[in-house]
C-alpha cells in the first residue's frame, strides 16, 4: 500500500540522516520527537477548552458580555500582554496536535487497526485534525490584530458573518439546501457522538498515570466529552434550520449558539454547567498531555 511505502520511506530517511549527520545522532529518535509534539498538542487543546470554558462561565455569571467558543479563547489571548508570543506558542501547539491527528488517521498511530471499528476511529481522528487545523489557522490570523483595537464582540460578529457567507455559497450550489442541512446533521452527529463517548468510552485505559488519578481523570473526561457534545447541538440545529429555510442568515457560530441558551428559562444555569464541562474537557487534555500513552506508527520507532 502507498501509505505503508511512505511510512517505510520516512523511517529509512530518518535512519540515513542519523547515520550520516553527526548532529542528528545527538537528537532524540523520531518516535520520541513525535511523542513530545503530541504531548504539546494535547496541552494546547487543553488550554483552548479550559480558557473557552472559563470565559463562558464568566459570561453566564454576567461578569463579561458574551460567551465565547474555542476561537474566542485565542481572541482573549491576543489581548493579553505579550499576546503575539502566546498566540505563536498556541498556534504551533495546535499544529503539533494536527500532525499527531494525521499520524493517527493516516499512519495508524495508536494502532486502532483496519477493521470497521478501526477505520471509524481513524475517520474521527481525521475530522478532528481538520477542525484543529482550521482553529490553528484562525489563531495565526489573530497575529495581525494582537494589540489592536478589536474586541471580542467585533471578532464574534466577524466570525458569524464569515459563517453566513460560507452558508450562502453552499445555498447557491445545486441542492444547496440539502447540502447545508447535511452539514448541520454532521455537526449534530459530532455532538451526539461526543455525548455517547462520555458514557461508553474507557478513558483511563489510554492513560499511564498513577492508580489514584485514574478515576478522577475518567470523571473529568466523561463530564468534558458530554459538555462538548452538548455545546455542538445548538449550532447543528441552527445550520439544519438554515438549510431547511434556505436562509444563510440563520447560521451562527458555537459561541452565539450557546448564547441562545442563556435566554431560555434557566439558561444561565445551563450555560454555566456547559462552561464547567468545557473546563473539565480542557483539564482532561492536560492529563493526556502528561500521562496519555502515545504510540507512534511502528515504523517510526528508530533506534
Amino acid at each position: 500500500m502507498a501509505v505503508a511505502r511512505l511510512r517505510h520511506a520516512a523511517a529509512a530517511l530518518g535512519r540515513t540522516v542519523r547515520d550520516r549527520i553527526p548532529v542528528a545522532r545527538r537528537t532524540p529518535p523520531l518516535h520520541v520527537l513525535v511523542e513530545q509534539a503530541a504531548r504539546v498538542g494535547y496541552g494546547a487543546r487543553g488550554f483552548v477548552y479550559l480558557s473557552a470554558g472559563a470565559l463562558t462561565l464568566l459570561a453566564a455569571l454576567d461578569r463579561i458580555g458574551d460567551a465565547v467558543g474555542t476561537g474566542g479563547a485565542a481572541g482573549w489571548l491576543a489581548e493579553q500582554p505579550f499576546g503575539r508570543v502566546w498566540l505563536v506558542a498556541l498556534g504551533l501547539g495546535l499544529w503539533a496536535f494536527v500532525g499527531w491527528r494525521v499520524l493517527q488517521a493516516v499512519f495508524d498511530a495508536d494502532h486502532p487497526g483496519t477493521d470497521a471499528k478501526g477505520w471509524a476511529t481513524r475517520a474521527g481522528q481525521a475530522a478532528s485534525g481538520l477542525f484543529y487545523g482550521l482553529l490553528a489557522a484562525g489563531v495565526f490570523e489573530y497575529l495581525d490584530e494582537a494589540g489592536g483595537a478589536t474586541s471580542q464582540a467585533a471578532d464574534q460578529a466577524e466570525s458569524i458573518a464569515e459563517n453566513q457567507e460560507k452558508a450562502a455559497m453552499v445555498l447557491d450550489l445545486p441542492f444547496g439546501d440539502l447540502l447545508l442541512m447535511s452539514a448541520g446533521l454532521v455537526v449534530l452527529g459530532v455532538g451526539i457522538g461526543n455525548i455517547v463517548r462520555a458514557f461508553r468510552d474507557d478513558f483511563d485505559a489510554a492513560l499511564a498515570c498513577p492508580d489514584g488519578l485514574r478515576r478522577p481523570a475518567s470523571i473529568l473526561a466523561r463530564i468534558g466529552y458530554g459538555a462538548r457534545g452538548f455545546a455542538y447541538l445548538p449550532l447543528g440545529v441552527f445550520v439544519v434550520l438554515a438549510g431547511l429555510h434556505t436562509r444563510s442568515g440563520e447560521v451562527t457560530n458555537t459561541a452565539a449558539a450557546l448564547e441562545t441558551l442563556e435566554s431560555q428559562p434557566g439558561g444561565s444555569w445551563i450555560l454555566g454547567l456547559t462552561a464547567v464541562g468545557l473546563m473539565a474537557f480542557g483539564a482532561f487534555a492536560f492529563v493526556e498531555a502528561r500521562w496519555r500513552r502515545i504510540r507512534p506508527p511502528r515504523d517510526l520507532k528508530l533506534g
